[in-house]
This record gives structure tokens, sequence and C-alpha cells, in this order.
């Protein structure tokens, strides 16, 4: 099993950046995944990286803004997010999983989540 916790989240205004953090403990040799969920909406997928770091993907909405990294030797995973929006407001989730070709398959082990604000 693989525990996760995130930190980094706050309050930011629009345009500003922010990057959050999630450290894994237990069995670390994961792909992971970032998610987060708005308020009354359904939980999206932002990204992933594969366990080597040498493989991400996106979701559309935050293409060419956020960018994730890992740390496998400190066991972990940013997510830098830049030109924030008021519409990324959410709680943000790290995710443990693994990829089936360029597809990000997350298992069941979440982090609590942290919340980022971004103001207008």
């Amino acid at each position: 099993q693989v525990q996760l916790v995130e930190s980094g989240g706050g309050l930011v205004q629009a345009g500003g950046s922010l990057r959050l953090s999630c450290a894994a403990s237990g069995r670390t040799h994961y792909a992971m995944g970032w998610f987060r969920q708005a308020p009354g909406k359904e939980r999206e997928f932002v990204g992933a990286i594969s366990w080597s770091g040498g493989s991400t993907h996106y979701g559309d909405s935050v293409k060419g803004r956020f960018s994730i990294s890992r740390d496998n030797a400190k066991n972990t995973v940013y997510l830098q997010m830049n030109s924030l929006k008021p519409e990324d407001t959410a709680v943000y989730y790290c995710n443990a999983g693994g990829f089936i070709g360029e597809r990000y398959v997350g298992q069941n082990y979440w982090g609590k989540g942290t919340l980022v604000t971004v103001s207008s």
C-alpha cells in the first residue's frame, strides 16, 4: 500500500503560481496522478507522470499551464501551476496508479487533498 499527503495549497491571485507537493510513503513504485474537484463538480483529471518521470500527460484544461515532476529519492511528486485562473479553484488530490498505453489508470490510493483558491 501507499500513503499520500498533499501540501502547498492556498490562496493566490489570478495569473499567479503555486506548487503543490505529494509525499508518498510505503510502496511508492507507482505512476502518480493529480486530480481536482471543485464545489458541485465531479473529480477531474489534471495530469499524471510515469514512475521514471519520462512520460507526462495532462488534461486539456491545464495543458501549457501546469507541469508535473517527481523526485523519487524524496518520494515526492510536484504539480507546478502557472497562469492560474479562478476556474482552477478546487481541492487537489494526488493518486497512485499506472499507465495503460498513454492512459492513466488510478488505483484507490488517494491523499486527503489540498485546497487551491484563485481569486479574480
